[in-house]
């Protein structure tokens, strides 16, 4: 099942497929958004923005509207859907 970070429930993991638009800020890339990359939900902010994530061992706080363009596959059990 393919979904966007942004649709991830807190302590869900998802592995990175691809990018919605071939525009995402350089500094997301740097600290490991990329294809392949497993990201997990740490936390919502109380009006939904921003979303606060963990890839990579890095823990980063993205506006909604990007990461609705982070597509990937959710990981259920330890087995990518």
């Amino acid at each position: 099942m393919i979904t966007t970070v942004a649709h991830l429930k807190r302590g869900q993991k998802g592995i990175i497929k691809e990018f919605a638009d071939d525009i995402l800020p350089i500094k997301l890339l740097e600290l490991g958004c990329l294809p392949g990359n497993e990201v997990e939900m740490v936390q919502v902010a109380p009006l939904n923005d921003p979303i606060y994530i963990n890839v990579n061992g890095s823990h980063i706080a993205i506006r909604r509207e990007v990461a609705l363009q982070i597509e990937l596959e959710i990981i259920v059990d330890n087995a990518v859907l």
